[in-house]
């Protein structure tokens, strides 16, 4: 076998071995049988919720299951091809195998990658809050560029982008933005992404200087229906107030954004792109968003620094620099994973970063699994 191919097939094992691991091959098969006996239950669905998540997490693992055999299934026969096309010495055939190598080994990373996002709120929807910290109006406009970075990289991947909440800077840029990111996994993707951000470059504003601007960016799961998130009424603070655009221009003439203010926590959500009553409706699941995953870093302190990391937007506190100038680099201070595509990053190219990060989690996952057990 042909060097490359023969590197290619040690890639695809690789990403195999990785997704036998995730799902526990195993005992996938006696849990597959547990979980077609229990949706055989006559009485599965008196309790809804209960049996809407069997039947997800059961069609979880098949999907999982197939995934693994098909792919394991495709890598054999390929070698197979190839080990015949060399006895035979016919070229056509060799190469035809050696091009289904080539796309394997991308489909087979890619579901790789998917294998780590294996957190309870991983595959949900996702809220992402981007605010401007230290710079001023650099930063304000710094803010703008990452909301841009984030649009462009969901659109990529087929994610909807819906607006929440966008407060303009009082001469460019942004304070804040909120947006819903709805698509499969979006949250376990852009939890990677809570902290702060630093960019290094020569000022857009006509100062000629180099300027280091700050923001924070925050990602918190839409909570499913079937969780249930209990708010005190007499604990939240809700206004009403107008929605305004750039430069002040009032957008709407009734006050149909909503404000909801959780005041044991200080946790502050707003919406103001919709009718008032959907903006309160948004503002709550937001709030119930965010409530929840607090309670999900207290349950996960080990693996889940998400507010930990995340901190005051300036120095000492962020966890990925861009730099523009005097060179190009973009490198996150968490892993240490860096690259000179800059522009390519702040336009949407993110998944070797994400995934840098989540492999990190998994690996400290599983020293602290490791060491619950010792």
């Amino acid at each position: 076998m042909r060097a490359e191919a023969q590197n290619n097939v040690e890639k695809i094992e690789k990403s195999l071995d990785l997704l036998r691991q995730r799902m526990g091959w195993e005992t996938a098969q006696h849990r597959l049988e547990e979980f077609n006996a229990r949706v055989e239950d006559p009485n599965l669905w008196d309790d809804p919720a209960a049996a809407q998540k069997l039947m997800r997490d059961r069609q979880a693992l098949v999907d999982s299951m197939d995934t693994y055999t098909g792919m394991k299934q495709e890598l054999d026969d390929q070698v197979e091809l190839i080990e015949l096309g060399e006895m035979e010495e016919d070229e056509e055939v060799i190469a035809e195998a050696e091009t289904a190598l080539r796309a394997l080994v991308e489909r087979a990373a890619k579901k790789e990658l998917e294998a780590l996002l294996d957190g309870e709120t991983d595959a949900n929807d996702s809220f992402l809050e981007i605010k401007s910290g230290a710079g001023g109006t650099e930063a304000c406009d710094w803010a703008q560029m990452l909301a841009r970075m984030y649009v462009r990289w969901a659109e990529k991947r087929g994610f909807e982008v819906e607006l929440q909440e966008e407060t303009p800077g009082t001469e460019a840029g942004i304070k804040s933005v909120t947006y819903q990111i709805k698509g499969h996994n979006a949250y376990g993707w852009l939890k990677s992404e809570s902290g702060t951000h630093r960019l290094v470059r020569i000022s857009p504003f006509g100062k000629g200087t180099r300027e280091t601007s700050f923001a924070a960016v925050g990602a918190y799961p839409v909570i499913d229906d079937n969780i249930e998130i209990e708010v005190n009424p007499s604990e939240i603070r809700v206004d009403t107030y107008r929605s305004s655009g750039a430069g002040g221009q009032h957008v709407n003439t009734t006050d149909s954004a909503v404000r909801i203010t959780h005041i044991p926590t200080g946790i502050v959500v707003t919406s103001s792109e919709k009718s008032q009553h959907q903006n309160r409706d948004i503002a709550m699941k937001a709030l119930k968003s965010r409530l929840y995953q607090m309670e999900l870093d207290r349950r996960n302190a080990e693996v889940n620094a998400l507010h930990e990391a995340k901190g005051d937007a300036g120095w000492g506190n962020q966890i990925r620099s861009y730099v523009l100038q005097p060179y190009q680099m973009v490198k996150d201070l968490r892993t240490g994973f860096e690259t000179a595509d800059t522009s390519g990053v702040l336009d949407g190219d993110l998944d070797g970063l994400m995934a840098a990060t989540l492999a990190l989690n998994v690996a400290g996952k599983s020293r602290a699994e490791a060491t619950a057990e010792d």
